[in-house]
């Protein structure tokens, strides 16, 4: 039987949807383009929602992007309680998350592992 998902997981996921959108279509600071949701992890009482995010550009410019986020968290927030209806909207702390860029390294390095590994026992001599 599978596991539901409790009302903390719905809403923190339905708060990640729309943050997403908000952020694509409303927020207009250059310095937050190109920005994906990875996760929103909410406190049990709603208070706090960290926001984890990654670039298509890294690294490179964060800390950039963290200021243009923090300067529109109030307007993301106000915006989410017209979208969300919950007893207590959170404060938004937002996080970089590089596991997608982590997993695009390890990806690259499996790739060039099998490649010399390819190459090498095309040198071997068949038995």
């Amino acid at each position: 039987m599978p596991k539901e998902y409790s009302r903390s997981q719905r809403v923190a996921e339905q708060v990640r949807r729309e943050l997403a959108e908000l952020i694509r279509l409303e927020v207009k600071d250059p310095r937050v383009g190109f920005i994906t949701l990875t996760d929103v992890e909410i406190t049990p009482d709603y208070a706090h929602a960290k926001v984890f995010f990654t670039s298509m550009r890294g690294e490179e410019g964060l800390d950039e992007i963290l200021t243009g986020l923090r300067r529109a968290s109030g307007f993301l927030r106000r915006e989410l309680g017209k979208r969300v209806r919950i007893h207590t909207l959170p404060e938004l702390h937002f996080h970089y998350d590089p596991s997608v860029e982590r997993g695009s390294r390890m990806s690259q390095l499996i790739d060039q592992v099998v490649r010399e590994d390819d190459a090498r026992h095309k040198d071997e001599p068949e038995s």
